[in-house]
């Protein structure tokens, strides 16, 4: 069995797989992905047995923003193994080829959903919460002089200005790169829209399509509220998924299911120390100290002087850091520390291996909770 890049004369099989495994306009995906001037072949992996494509899986890039700070990052997509070659591993194999490919295109983190567990096997904790879906109960009417029309390529810089702007106030953000936008205006397997007011466009939001049951309206943007209305009562949908407030009046008080992001930190040293920006403007006005946190296997330590962070120093086994001065912070848990909801305050009541250690105020100012809006190539 050959893992390996996969090439473009592989297009038809790959698509040809995940429509076997997937639906139609997933093949539709595969192929937008394959033949795209800035992604293509490169992007994809698969499991060759002589001649047949037999599993596949794709590498995506992507950019997450923490407190203004990009952070290079990978996203994996479209997994589909050949049933007849179930339970041999290949899909372990394809994600050590996206992890290593990850790794040297720079990437610091990996975000994915995936199906409940299966992800996990493979280095990814559950970490950031993804916005939840909400039945409309009642429906905005339609406010005059707006219309809706299906998105295309010519409207990419609208898109991507719209959602900057609604994602702007957020700790953590993660837009759609260009090349995405071309894919997902492109595709079958949603609809991107955009709401016109007077011919100049006011709101964009993505749905399901009809076929697959509720129709579900997400990544829902636009310059003003009656914008938003409009694009709600224009496309109809049976479900929202929660962004603005303006929509809470239409929404349904029902108890949805909690669905969170996967991430995967490979390089703990790497991504901390590109994180030194942030934590350094997290710990002004700190008095200075010596800062230590335990990983347990791992810890690392430096110097806060008040205005600087000194070098980190890395070190093996530490049971105890609180016995140090220091927080213990379990490693599969540091991706929610990190990026999730809770900051170190609410990790530690919901986890004995997470305490912030006798410098609580620096620990909660170094790790405080995170407001987040991701979007992914697929509506969770």
């Amino acid at each position: 069995m050959d893992i390996r890049t996969s090439r473009p004369e592989d297009v038809d099989q790959v698509e040809k797989l995940v429509v076997s495994r997937m639906d139609p306009s997933d093949g539709v995906d595969a192929r937008l992905l394959m033949t795209d001037p800035d992604a293509g072949s490169d992007w994809v992996g698969v499991a060759a047995d002589g001649d047949r494509i037999v599993s596949t899986a794709t590498l995506m890039d992507e950019t997450v923003t923490l407190a203004g700070l990009d952070i290079p990052a990978g996203q994996v997509e479209q997994v589909a193994t050949d049933s007849e070659y179930e339970g041999r591993g290949l899909v372990r194999q394809l994600m050590n080829w996206a992890h290593n490919r990850s790794r040297q295109r720079g990437h610091l983190v990996q975000v994915m959903i995936g199906i409940p567990y299966f992800y996990r096997q493979f280095g990814y904790t559950y970490s950031i919460p993804v916005k939840q879906t909400r039945k409309l109960t009642t429906k905005p009417e339609p406010v005059a002089a707006h219309t809706i029309r299906r998105a295309t390529e010519a409207d990419i810089p609208v898109l991507q200005r719209f959602q900057d702007d609604t994602q702007r106030t957020t700790d953590l953000r993660m837009g759609h790169s260009t090349a995405c936008w071309r894919w997902l205006v492109n595709r079958t397997g949603s609809t991107t829209w955009i709401v016109d007011r007077d011919g100049s466009p006011v709101a964009s939001g993505r749905s399901t399509p009809p076929e697959e049951g509720d129709v579900v309206l997400g990544e829902i943007t636009g310059i003003d509220d009656d914008a938003v209305k409009a694009l709600v009562a224009l496309v109809n949908p049976d479900e929202v998924m929660e962004r603005l407030p303006v929509l809470e009046q239409f929404l349904g008080s029902d108890d949805p299911d909690v669905k969170q992001y996967l991430v995967r930190i490979p390089d703990v040293p790497g991504l901390l120390e590109h994180l030194r920006p942030v934590f350094t403007r997290r710990l002004r006005g700190q008095d200075p100290a010596d800062v230590v946190l335990g990983f347990f296997r791992t810890h690392v330590r430096f110097r806060w002087d008040g205005t600087e962070m000194g070098p980190y120093e890395w070190g093996g086994t530490l049971l105890a850091p609180g016995s140090e001065g220091g927080a213990g912070i379990a490693p599969d848990l540091l991706a929610s520390l990190l990026f999730g909801p809770h900051g170190i305050d609410g990790l530690r009541q919901l986890h004995t291996d997470v305490y912030p250690g006798p410098q609580k105020a620096l620990m909660n100012a170094l790790f405080p909770p995170i407001s987040s809006d991701l979007l992914t190539f697929y509506l969770p």
